[in-house]
């Protein structure tokens, strides 16, 4: 395992200096709203690619493989949000409700897509399984995270800082793009193949335009001055353990529901992981600017360790003997 892939890739960097630029130059005002705007753009045009990108054979295929598919789903849905409910009177007094909520919060969101194919890929599970659910895992939760995040969240009132239009914001700024986008994918689907490049700059772009300008409201809402140094390595410890829990629980179910090698690996890397890509733009519209901070650093933390930990996981069972 080189060393290399312990370091954080570039768009980790990115989003790492995106937050110290924020935190030391923000934007207010009207460049503020400017930067909004863009925000909001980049949001749609991202979703509406990746619903021209997401196939009907593929939505279709996905139907196929019915029990690793409900497994994942129920690893994401169900057993996520059941750990963070489960660890939320322990994590209040430590981390405080703010990021309390966003450990929370970060419980509820779908997969990753892509670096769980690509680590299913590196070692040698079931690809074609991976694709399937994890994009079943991203569709289903367009639907599934605001629900799950009015339920678990919406009766914390200010603490949380959860908006009950946020449902309606869903649908509007990422729904519409999505089914809109998938609807235009049979004109579109080649040309997005030919240039991946644009879909991870449309993707990552958009990200990091979120961060800024929501961070830059929580910065001058006061955001690092309640966050101590102790706080956050506790932050990054809790952060461990959760993917240390999601890790074994997924591989203990995939290995006593019978799954061969192939199918494990996808299950574990598919169930355990979470997508910072719509995490972070769901965050937007369902969290207070004030609260927008708290919510998301977890996620943004936990993006890095399950990236370095998945990462070595992968290198290994990719170079052991085939069952």
């Amino acid at each position: 395992m080189s060393p290399a892939r312990l370091l954080p890739d570039t768009f980790t960097r990115l989003l790492i200096v995106t937050v110290v630029l924020a935190s030391f130059l923000p934007c207010s005002g009207s460049l503020a709203q400017a930067f909004d705007v863009a925000a909001n753009l980049g949001i749609a045009l991202l979703f509406f690619l990746h619903g021209a990108r997401l196939s009907r054979a593929v939505i279709i295929a996905g139907a196929t493989h019915w029990r690793l598919h409900l497994l994942v789903l129920s690893c994401t849905y169900l057993m996520f949000p059941l750990l963070g409910w489960a660890l939320q009177p322990g994590l209040q007094p430590l981390l405080g409700p703010g990021l309390a909520t966003g450990m929370l919060f970060l419980c509820l969101l779908p997969s990753t897509v892509q670096s769980s194919i690509a680590f299913t890929s590196m070692a040698r599970g079931n690809v074609a399984a991976a694709v399937c659910s994890a994009s079943a895992s991203n569709l289903a939760g367009i639907f599934l995270t605001p629900l799950l995040t009015s339920l678990f969240l919406g009766g914390q009132g200010s603490a949380a800082g959860v908006s009950f239009d946020g449902l309606w914001k869903i649908v509007v700024q990422l729904l519409l793009p999505f089914v809109v986008g998938h609807m235009a994918s049979p004109l579109l689907i080649a040309g997005i193949k030919r240039h991946p490049k644009l879909m991870r700059a449309v993707d990552q772009g958009s990200i990091l335009l979120v961060v800024y300008t929501a961070f830059s409201a929580a910065v001058i809402e006061g955001l690092w001055q309640h966050l101590a140094p102790a706080t956050l390595l506790l932050l990054v410890v809790v952060n461990a353990l959760l993917l240390a829990l999601a890790l074994g629980i997924t591989a203990l179910l995939a290995r006593r529901l019978g799954f061969d090698r192939a199918d494990r690996i996808a299950i574990i890397f598919c169930g355990s992981k979470k997508s910072l890509a719509t995490g972070v733009p769901m965050a937007k519209v369902l969290f207070a600017t004030h609260a927008f901070g708290a919510a998301v650093l977890p996620l943004m933390l936990f993006h890095q360790i399950q990236l370095m930990t998945c990462a070595v996981l992968a290198s290994r069972w990719g170079a052991e003997p085939k069952e």
